[in-house]
């Protein structure tokens, strides 16, 4: 009896860890929040010094006819980044697209002002057709100091940089064995040239030697063939 009172205080306590630990498994999603056309919306973050922030957003419009939000290609997102504890000194105004992202590191540690404000490109004078309160939905996940979820999203980019540079070691290792090739070709046609120029200059010393021992000959022999003539 004892055994069979005590099972199910001991079901009771391994259920309570397993939704424990299912609460703090669940998922976090991205944050998103409803806009008026052209109107400003602004989020404070405290940041330290050096601290990266990357933030990807998705501008959708409320299409009445479907009563749900749509994409639009002629609606822009200015983004602003403000640093309230100098001045509002501004260090990032960004224009994109619907669907964009932008990055900026904090110069500074402090408060910092991310604000949001939609715009329409479209030829029919903008928002004419969007003019309801909370026309504007903006669906915004911000990854702040987190590098792993930063290199996680910019993977392909990553991997495309280090192509790149692999590309171009590549190319300086040919260029480098271009140099090394043309320097060992220079140094043959010196060698060849220093060559050739010794022979030429041996050759020019024989011709000298040989000129001046004709021409001795040619003096003693003139003496004697005067000398017999009985000319001196």
């Amino acid at each position: 009896m004892a055994l069979s009172r005590s099972q199910p205080s001991s079901w009771l306590t391994t259920a309570f860890a397993v939704l424990t630990i299912l609460s703090f498994s669940i998922p976090a999603h991205a944050l998103y929040f409803y806009m008026d056309p052209n109107k400003q919306k602004c989020f404070f973050e405290d940041l330290p010094k050096d601290t990266l922030v990357v933030g990807h957003y998705k501008t959708e419009i409320y299409n009445q006819p479907s009563h749900s939000y749509i994409s639009d290609p002629g609606v822009n997102m200015l983004i602003t980044v403000d640093e309230t504890f100098d001045n509002d000194h501004r260090v990032v105004s960004q224009r994109g697209n619907a669907d964009g992202r932008f990055t900026f590191s904090a110069a500074d540690g402090g408060q910092h002002k991310i604000c949001f404000t939609p715009d329409h490109v479209a030829a029919n004078g903008g928002w004419l057709t969007y003019n309801s309160q909370g026309a504007v939905r903006v669906t915004l996940d911000i990854a702040i100091g987190e590098t792993s979820k930063i290199e996680s999203a910019d993977k392909g980019k990553i991997q495309d940089i280090v192509q790149k540079v692999k590309d171009l070691n590549g190319r300086l290792q040919d260029i480098r064995r271009e140099q090394v090739f043309q320097r060992e070709r220079e140094a043959e046609f010196r060698d060849q040239s220093e060559a050739t120029n010794s022979r030429v200059v041996r050759w020019t010393l024989i011709q000298l030697v040989v000129l001046s021992a004709t021409c001795a000959w040619q003096l003693s022999h003139l003496r004697s063939f005067f000398i017999k003539q009985k000319l001196t």
